[in-house]
């Protein structure tokens, strides 16, 4: 048995990098931008919920969210990611990375569906089914971050596993970009069709009935990402790795690996401590960058950028 385990093990060490390898690497790397859209989209919309449910008669700013209702709408997936780690990743070890992946990517694209069609007759009550949904969400993201990672790994070969990785962890940024860019063309899009005076002029007129639609379809947006890979997510075989050291199916592992030939494989990268040393210099610029930007001096955003200044 342990020598099966080895020749399964060796097998995919020396794999050839070949398509299915980058197939998983998209369908992994997906859901890493998922989780990353969905985490952080929330911080875009959170000003424009204070402008839809917490306006003020005769208050001389937008309406905004109070501190306590802001931490709760912004941190509340966070709560549920933490649980979901612990959750999903021991789900993970005793049912298989397969059937829990798909779970966990259905669960999120409910909830982002959910998050988005959060209801209720007062401010309070639209926020606390806000954050029922988000708290779920961030559970199924806590279950793909580590699903992700694992599946990529136990797939990859030896020479090319840390490039592998770093190219599903890469997503992340792109997800996060993506909210913004995002937000940006559907807010722009809205804007254009619906013009609204300035708050300074008519403080209610200020703020469309339309703009209720803009943070619900930002939220909802999350879902789709996620719906796009469900199938291939459900097409993808077990890990090799899991089938014969957890599950101890040395036959079936052996057909997953039907497709892995053993390969001299690709020359390796740069080597660890060459890309140890770059990820130093990189870290060096970026934090000389930040002392390029500009000393709020104790402005918000809105004051630094005269947003509500009286126009003329």
């Amino acid at each position: 048995m342990a020598a099966d385990n080895l020749k399964v093990l060796n097998a995919l060490d020396v794999a050839k990098t070949q398509w299915y390898h980058f197939t998983a690497i998209i369908i992994a790397g997906m859901g890493f931008f998922t989780d990353a859209y969905d985490l952080f989209c929330i911080s875009l919309v959170t000003k424009m919920l204070g402008r839809i449910y917490y306006h003020v008669d005769g208050s001389k700013k937008p309406g905004s969210l109070p501190p306590n209702v802001s931490a709760a709408v912004n941190g509340v997936a966070l709560c549920g990611t933490l649980a979901g780690q612990l959750f999903f990743g021991w789900l993970g070890d005793k049912m298989g990375r397969k059937r829990v992946y798909g779970v966990t990517l259905m669960l999120m694209a409910v909830c982002s569906l959910a998050s988005g069609l959060s209801f209720g007759s007062e401010p309070k009550s639209v926020m606390a089914t806000l954050c029922f949904f988000r708290f779920w969400l961030g559970f199924g993201i806590g279950g793909d971050y580590p699903l992700s990672a694992t599946i990529m790994s136990e797939y990859a070969n030896k020479k090319t596993r840390g490039a592998f990785i770093a190219a599903v962890f890469a997503m992340q940024g792109f997800g996060i970009l993506a909210g913004g860019i995002f937000a940006m063309i559907i807010s722009a899009a809205f804007n254009a069709k619906f013009e609204a005076p300035a708050y300074e002029v008519d403080p209610i007129a200020s703020t469309a009935p339309q703009a209720d639609y803009i943070w619900r379809i930002i939220l909802m947006a999350g879902a789709l990402p996620a719906l796009l890979t469900y199938y291939w997510r459900l097409k993808m075989p077990e890990t090799a790795r899991y089938t014969a050291l957890v599950a101890k199916n040395m036959k079936q592992a052996a057909a997953d690996m039907s497709k892995a030939k053993a390969d001299a494989g690709y020359p390796a990268g740069i080597g660890v401590k060459n890309s140890l040393i770059v990820l130093g210099v990189i870290n060096l610029l970026g934090l000389l960058f930040t002392f390029l930007v500009p000393e709020s001096k104790g402005k918000s955003l809105e004051e630094m950028s005269g947003e509500n200044e009286d126009t003329e």
